[in-house]
């Protein structure tokens, strides 16, 4: 199944690094048998409303199915209400493009706070079942993991894919109260990475999966620190170019609209606008370059 009409949308210098990186990842060594992630999609969906939860994170898959990703640090039997809106949402999404033959899993992540035997991955109202996949991050022995990651970026080696996706859970593994805590150790440890896309990578997946519980002082000034990387300078100069091309490309449209409408010549057309000619043949040549590039 394709994945047009819903293209990823970068909110912020994490999400962006997040969505670029995280293809290809298996999420096994959470616990959960899935086909690995090919693309993060966007989860705010034009028909969420201000009163409406926002979706964790959603994934399409290798096998083109949809996966919607919810962390939970409690167990409610009434949460699989809000993940059949969910369902809802992105059914609604897909059925009014056309595509009618949406796969969807409902998988939800488990904070160190809940244990397996205290859930139930059904929901049988009758005219409607749900059924979820969930990881208990409580099967996770968070200080081996922290011990191990800790001695292999002491020696300088690089980290195994497993490693990679323990190390951006890690703060989560842990129970409430140690997570604010967590989630700062685990921000310094990961700066130690030799590697900077490895570590960039390490850092943007701690604050995206950490999002519901990490310090916003926190997080602002990590995405700040992001931002001075070379990875994560290259990510902005991209956006700031997009920015210049949207500009670009609005001028150019507009000034083309307005001489083919009044027959007039592009002087006249810029004139009309009150943008100069020099700024019309500046925004032109931009796209030119972009188009040589492409």
């Amino acid at each position: 199944m394709g994945n047009e009409g819903i293209a990823y949308q970068n909110k912020d210098i994490a999400s962006k690094v997040f969505a670029e990186r995280f293809k290809n990842k298996s999420l096994t060594v959470y616990g959960l048998n899935i086909p690995k992630i090919i693309q993060v999609l966007p989860t705010n969906l034009p028909e969420v409303t201000a009163s409406e939860l926002r979706i964790d994170n959603l994934f399409l898959l290798e096998d083109g199915s949809i996966a919607i990703i919810d962390y939970e640090s409690d167990y409610h039997k009434q949460n699989k209400v809000k993940y059949i809106g969910y369902i809802h949402r992105i059914l609604d999404r897909y059925f009014r493009e056309g595509k009618t033959d949406v796969t969807l899993r409902m998988i939800v992540i488990y904070t160190a706070d809940v244990a397996p035997d205290g859930t139930n991955d059904t929901l049988d109202a009758g005219a409607i079942k749900i059924s979820v996949d969930a990881a208990f991050l409580s099967k996770l022995d968070s200080e081996q993991i922290r011990k191990q990651l800790n001695e292999k970026i002491k020696a300088g080696e690089d980290l195994t894919e497993s490693e990679i996706m323990e190390f951006i859970i890690l703060p989560l593994t842990y129970k409430k109260d140690k997570q604010g805590e967590a989630i700062e150790e685990t921000l310094n440890l990961a700066k130690k990475i030799k590697d900077e896309n490895t570590m960039v990578f390490v850092i943007a997946g701690i604050l995206v999966f950490s999002d519901k519980v990490i310090d916003e002082e926190l997080s602002k000034r990590t995405k700040e620190w992001i931002k001075m990387t070379k990875v994560g300078r290259l990510f902005v100069e991209e956006a700031e170019q997009q920015v210049q091309l949207t500009d670009a490309r609005r001028i150019v449209s507009m000034i083309e609209s307005f001489a083919r409408a009044d027959q007039g010549t592009i002087e006249e057309a810029c004139r009309k606008a009150g943008i100069t000619k020099s700024e019309y043949d500046k925004s032109k040549q931009l796209l030119k370059s972009e188009e040589v590039l492409a």
